[in-house]
């Protein structure tokens, strides 16, 4: 079990709420990732789960790695403790169910990064996003460097990182940071709310549009299409297509319930 990590699955719904639990600011030790990335490789393999939302608390939901525990590493402790943290980080963006991350307070560093790794973003009016590590002499290591210059472009990402300024959640919302802000008080129920409405969607479709989206962001647009075309073939195979398109028919759109099958 978990001991900076709540996981709750509402089977009602289908939807997995992760909650990052670590006094006071989720500073994201070792330990912390890897237990991040055992309970999204569980939940990835669990059908029942169709939607996952993960959160943080009131202050933050995640400050950054443990500053204190990287302090005394050397080049060949960063080439093992990286390549950890990068298979943690990747197995998180590549659970197959939408994951949206519910932001209050900071995100910074590897906090921003984690929040990088879900499909989509609620954010707080009070949040806080940034990637200080230049701050630090360093720069992004869990994927900040590739995953923002894909969300935002290359020259806004390098427009934060290169001056590791935080920027609030308005400022986010408006570059494409985030997808959406509420009041702070409001951002998990608002997560929960979406991520409800996701887990009503085909299941093998969702799984099929996040994977083609990934796939394609990292290859040419002839290959990308390639990955749609095949997909979209393999999808009429499925038993909600069928549900799907005589409900069209029947009752007009959006009143199909599917089996996720």
């Amino acid at each position: 079990m978990s001991e900076f990590v709540r996981v709750s699955i509402d089977d009602s719904s289908g939807v997995a709420t992760v909650t990052l639990d670590r006094p006071k600011l989720n500073a994201l030790n070792r330990q912390m990732q890897n237990e991040l990335r055992d309970e999204f490789l569980a939940l990835g393999a669990n059908e029942k789960v169709r939607a996952i939302v993960m959160t943080g608390n009131d202050r933050a939901f995640a400050a950054g790695a443990d500053v204190k525990e990287m302090v005394n590493w050397t080049s060949a402790d960063v080439i093992r403790e990286g390549a950890e943290l990068e298979t943690s980080f990747s197995s998180i963006a590549q659970t197959r169910q939408p994951i949206i991350a519910a932001v209050t307070g900071y995100a910074l560093g590897g906090g921003c990064e984690l929040a990088l790794c879900a499909d989509l973003r609620i954010a707080g009016e009070g949040a806080q996003f940034g990637q200080p590590e230049i701050l630090l002499g360093i720069i992004p290591g869990a994927g900040g460097t590739q995953r923002l210059a894909r969300l935002i472009g290359s020259s806004r990402a390098k427009e934060l990182i290169l001056t590791g300024r935080t920027i609030g959640s308005a400022q986010a919302l408006a570059i494409g940071l985030v997808n959406e802000v509420v009041s702070d008080d409001q951002v998990l129920a608002r997560a929960l709310t979406l991520a409800t409405e996701l887990a009503t969607r085909p299941a093998v479709a969702a799984q099929a549009a996040k994977a083609v989206i990934d796939a394609g962001l990292d290859t040419d647009l002839a290959s990308g299409l390639e990955l749609e075309r095949q997909a979209f073939a393999q999808l009429f195979a499925t038993k909600d297509r069928a549900t799907g398109m005589q409900s069209f028919i029947e009752a007009g759109p959006g009143k199909a319930v599917f089996d996720h099958e």
